[in-house]
C-alpha cells in the first residue's frame, strides 16, 4: 500500500453496513425514479440510498442513485465518490460496458486523484471479467492485457497493480491456451505445418506460461511427421533441458529414440537459435 489510503471500494460498503435501522427505514420510502424525483434531496441523502442499494444486492438501482448526484451536484465531493461507485456498482451488476464507462470517466476528471487507481483497475476488470472459456474470440483478452498493464505501470505502488499482476499473467497464459487449442486442431487433422505456427508462437512468445512443455512436445510430434528431424530433436533438448521431469519430455524422448534420433540442438534453425540462447546463454 501507499502512504495514502485510499478510499476502497471494502470501506465505501461497510459505510453503508453499519447504517441505522431508521435510515434504512427511511430508505424504504425513497423517491422513485421518476423525472425530478430527487431534486429536493441532499447528496448525502442520495449517496446514503446508493449505498442502501447495494446493500440490498441491488446494483443497478444503487448506480441510478450514484449517478444522479452528479447529475444534480455535478461540483460536490460525493459527485466524485458518486462517480467511482457507480462503475463500481455497475461492475457487480455486471453491466461491463457502463461500468467502464463510469470508470473513464472518473480516470479523465480526476487523474491525480487516490481513487484514480482504483478507476483504472475498474476499467481493466471490465474486459478481465468478460473472458470467457478458451474458445471464444480473444479480442477481450488483449484488451484486458493492455487495460491491466496501464495499472501495473501508472500505479505500480498499490494493492490494485499486486491484483492487476496476477490477472496479467492469468490472461496471458489464456491467450497461450487459444493457440495451443488451434494447434492441435491442426495436428489432429494433419495440416502439420499449421500447427508448427501455432506451437511456435507460444514458445517465442508465451515461454513464461504452462503450456510451453506442451507445445515443445507438440512440435516434435508435428516436426517429425514432416520429415524434420533436425527441428524435432531440437525441441526435444529444449524440452529436456526445462522440463526434464514433465510426461510431455517422456512421450518426447520415446518419440524421438523410436526413429533412432535423439534430444539434442542439430542445425541452424529457430529452435536451434533459442536452445542456444536458453541453454548456453548465447544472446546473439
Amino acid at each position: 500500500m501507499t502512504g495514502r489510503r485510499t478510499w476502497g471500494v471494502s470501506r465505501k460498503i461497510a459505510m453503508g453496513a453499519v447504517l441505522s435501522l431508521a435510515l434504512l427505514s427511511a430508505c424504504s420510502t425513497f423517491a422513485d425514479k421518476t423525472p425530478g424525483a430527487l431534486d429536493g434531496y441532499t447528496a448525502e441523502e442520495i449517496f446514503q440510498r446508493g449505498e442502501y442499494e447495494l446493500n440490498r444486492n441491488q446494483p443497478d438501482d444503487a448506480a441510478y442513485y450514484f449517478g444522479e448526484i452528479e447529475r444534480l451536484y455535478p461540483y460536490s465531493d460525493l459527485a466524485k465518490r458518486g462517480l467511482i461507485m457507480q462503475a463500481y456498482s455497475y461492475h457487480r451488476d455486471r453491466d461491463y460496458e457502463n461500468s467502464r464507462a463510469s470508470a473513464q470517466r472518473y480516470v479523465d476528471f480526476y487523474p491525480t486523484d487516490d481513487d484514480a487507481a482504483y478507476a483504472q483497475y475498474l476499467l481493466a476488470l471490465s474486459y478481465y471479467d468478460q473472458i470467457d472459456e478458451i474458445g471464444r474470440d480473444q479480442g477481450l483478452t488483449y484488451q484486458a492485457l493492455q487495460a491491466l498493464r496501464v495499472v501495473i505501470e501508472r500505479y505500480p505502488d498499490t494493492e490494485y497493480a499486486r491484483s492487476a499482476i496476477l490477472k496479467f499473467d492469468l490472461a496471458f497464459d489464456h491467450l497461450a491456451g487459444k493457440e495451443m487449442e488451434i494447434g492441435r486442431y491442426y495436428l489432429k487433422r494433419g495440416h502439420y505445418a499449421a500447427a508448427v505456427g501455432r506451437f511456435r508462437v507460444v514458445v517465442e512468445q508465451f515461454q513464461t506460461t504452462s503450456h510451453t512443455p506442451e507445445a515443445l512436445h507438440r512440435l516434435v510430434e508435428a516436426y517429425l511427421s514432416l520429415g524434420l528431424t533436425d527441428e524435432a530433436q531440437t525441441a526435444g533438448a529444449i524440452l529436456g533441458h526445462n522440463y526434464q521431469s514433465t510426461d510431455w519430455y517422456q512421450d518426447s524422448y520415446a518419440l524421438l529414440t523410436g526413429r533412432g534420433l535423439e534430444p539434442k540442438s542439430v542445425g541452424d534453425n529457430w529452435l536451434a537459435s533459442i536452445y542456444r540462447q536458453v541453454v548456453r546463454g548465447e544472446w546473439l
